[in-house]
């Protein structure tokens, strides 16, 4: 089973609750994997403490043209749909804008171009001391593309029965996080209540339905005082699967890598109920009848 925490915006506490869900998990002996797909700033790691035993880099292969074959006609340039080519004399390649789609390796009518490795960033995998079985991508200094390291540290998703996979999407609404939730089997939105979350939290539930996944809220920092978020979830049939209360022990001991789960035990109990709401959620969606 995989599933993804999103949010609308950074700062709502998404990581908090994904490991903390993770963690609370591993305490109940469910086998569970994490993965931190916020590959441009990961930081699970610093409240799972995993201990990192493998590495594997992450390449895009980018062009590389033979100037002597080379016969400047402009062909590669007119394919490109990323105008990651120039002919200026002689074709200019910028790797930054490269998607590796390959259509200028085969639109060259000289056999002048070929493709080479470029690192773009690594993926890392461990165990934590809770036997989560952790891993998370992370993208190289400079490069614009996350895109790429996410769907790679994807296809290391466990297919296991019984396992549950807790994805830690990046904050937005942007390609990196259709590309993490994309094909999972439920999201978690986070948000906070108050006007800066309401506005994100509805531009990421309208992604999670723009691809049709079934969802939830978790509103963290719960207090009292703002009922439009409430109001929103009615009004958009948005279900509220739990609230985290706003307790100020609770920021202060999270700045020190604890995790909700270990501040409260009725978290612990709410997180475990929530995995078993979850499922029966993605039961009904499978199976309406």
């Amino acid at each position: 089973m995989n599933i993804a925490i999103a949010s609308g915006k950074g700062g709502t506490g998404k990581t908090t609750i994904a490991t903390s869900l993770a963690h609370a998990l591993a305490q109940a002996q469910i086998s569970t994997q994490f993965y931190d797909c916020d590959v441009e700033a990961p930081n699970a790691h610093i409240f799972l403490h995993p201990s990192l035993s493998q590495e594997e880099k992450v390449e895009l292969l980018v062009p590389e043209v033979n100037e002597e074959k080379c016969t400047s006609c402009g062909k590669c340039a007119s394919v490109c749909q990323y105008n990651a080519i120039l002919i200026l004399g002689k074709p200019l390649i910028f790797p930054e804008l490269c998607h590796s789609c390959g259509a200028c390796l085969h639109a060259c009518p000289e056999s002048a171009i070929t493709e080479t490795p470029k690192q773009i960033g690594k993926l890392a995998s461990g165990f934590t001391p809770d036997n989560i079985h952790f891993h998370h991508g992370l993208l190289d200094i400079g490069q614009p593309m996350a895109v790429p390291i996410i769907s790679q540290l994807k296809q290391n998703l466990s297919t296991q029965k019984d396992q549950i996979n807790i994805i830690d999407a990046p904050p937005g609404t942007s390609c990196p996080v259709v590309e993490t939730i994309r094909n999972t089997d439920f999201v978690i939105l986070v948000s906070e209540p108050n006007p800066f979350g309401l506005h994100d939290l509805k531009l990421a539930h309208q992604l999670v339905q723009e691809l049709n996944l079934p969802t939830g809220l978790v509103i963290n920092k719960d207090e009292p005082g703002f009922s439009q978020l409430e109001e929103y979830c009615q009004k958009n049939h948005l279900e509220i699967l739990m609230r985290i209360p706003f307790k100020k022990e609770y920021s202060h001991q999270i700045s020190e890598g604890k995790l909700l789960d270990q501040l409260d035990p009725t978290l612990n109990t709410q997180f475990i109920a929530l995995i078993k709401t979850i499922e029966d959620k993605i039961h009904q969606s499978k199976d309406p009848a």
